[in-house]
């Protein structure tokens, strides 16, 4: 343990190694059986999350189903996982014995780039809360939001989340002040740590209660619908959709909160909770997260999972089947023409219901959520 005698003194020309012994932290130059174990584990998880929400991303890229406000905010929340996956990717060149090797300012950007990619992950997940009680709370089968206001929303959830990462970087950290540094992130101080946990477990808190409050209105609304078969199929849609979007929400916050909780209990100075103990495994079990949403999608959403197909198999199709048919199996002008003679509402794949347009692209049927 480093004596700390010059109170207001900063610290930045300091080793690593010498801020981690004043906080109490071991750190060696030596590889443990155990840190080969989670730097191969956590690499794994790494390249399974870049390569699945890359499929993500392309797949609402590639099919026009999924052109609209909620899976432009999904999508970005693909981006986010993707950042993560990147993040934990760099923090595993730079853990272990190899932490001992970065300077004051290296270290900064290793953590910042994990506060950034959690930050857009729960501002991302904030932002589909808010526009689903918007939609079903204004009786809408489908949000009105533009694409332009759609853009906007994505560029200011990541600019909070840059200015969030940077914080510590610009004065909220212990290098000035060695006695406030907290022990699971040594150059980080204990109020920082009780700040950014609080925050973000009051976030997860308000994002539950407004899921609570839209699943306890459908299902108040459901009771007052007829028991004719396109209410009942109306209310199914929105039940099946609000189950993937709570899917998502509930596996974020189960592998974020215990992590945020060990940072709470090390940020208010906790000496009996053994904080290191757990901090590996709990940091894995939050970058296994990011990969859940791929899985989800997967199961939840048939249209989603053949266009995954699509993407993947496009390398060993033939010419014939590159020119013919891509698979999305939109119907055409005349087949939709007469379908809505038939049969005024079709249902999204997203689980909605939208009444036939003539020549619009109708999304597919409530098939596909299951």
């Amino acid at each position: 343990m480093v004596a700390v005698t010059d109170k207001g003194k900063c610290y930045w020309n300091e080793t690593i190694k010498y801020f981690y012994e004043a906080s109490g932290k071991n750190i060696s130059d030596h590889w443990s059986k155990r840190d080969y174990v989670i730097v191969s584990l956590g690499m794994t998880v790494c390249f399974i999350v870049i390569f699945s929400n890359l499929l993500v991303m392309g797949a609402i890229v590639k099919n026009r189903r999924f052109h609209y406000p909620i899976y432009y905010l999904l999508g970005n929340l693909a981006v986010a996982d993707l950042f993560a996956g990147v993040s934990y990717l760099h923090l595993m060149f730079h853990t272990g014995p190899w932490t001992i090797k970065l300077s004051v300012p290296q270290w900064f950007v290793r953590q910042g780039l994990i506060d950034t990619s959690l930050t857009a992950s729960v501002l991302n997940l904030l932002a589909v809360a808010v526009e689903r009680h918007q939609t079903i709370f204004n009786m809408q089968l489908h949000s009105n939001m533009s694409t332009r206001r759609v853009f906007i929303i994505i560029v200011f959830i990541w600019l909070v989340a840059i200015i969030m990462g940077l914080i510590p970087t610009m004065g909220w950290s212990c290098v000035c002040n060695l006695e406030s540094c907290s022990t699971m992130a040594p150059l980080y101080s204990r109020s920082y740590l009780v700040f950014w946990a609080v925050l973000n477990l009051l976030t997860f808190s308000i994002m539950v209660a407004v899921y609570t409050r839209i699943f306890l209105y459908v299902r108040h609304k459901s009771k007052q619908m007829s028991q004719h078969t396109s209410q009942m199929r109306h209310r199914e849609t929105v039940f099946n959709l609000m189950k993937t979007v709570s899917m998502i929400l509930g596996c974020f916050v189960i592998c974020w909160t215990p992590g945020l909780v060990l940072l709470l209990l090390d940020g208010v100075g906790c000496k009996k909770c053994m904080v290191l103990l757990y901090e590996k495994y709990f940091l894995v079990l939050a970058e296994v997260n990011s990969f859940f949403n791929p899985i989800i999608y997967s199961f939840r959403d048939n249209d989603m999972r053949r266009t995954f197909k699509q993407i993947l198999c496009y390398p060993f199709r033939g010419e014939g089947d590159q020119q013919g048919n891509s698979g999305v199996q939109f119907k055409t002008l005349e087949q939709e023409n007469c379908k809505s003679r038939k049969a005024p509402l079709t249902e999204m794949s997203n689980g909605e219901l939208i009444t036939h347009r003539g020549s619009e692209d109708m999304p597919a049927s409530s098939e596909n959520w299951s």
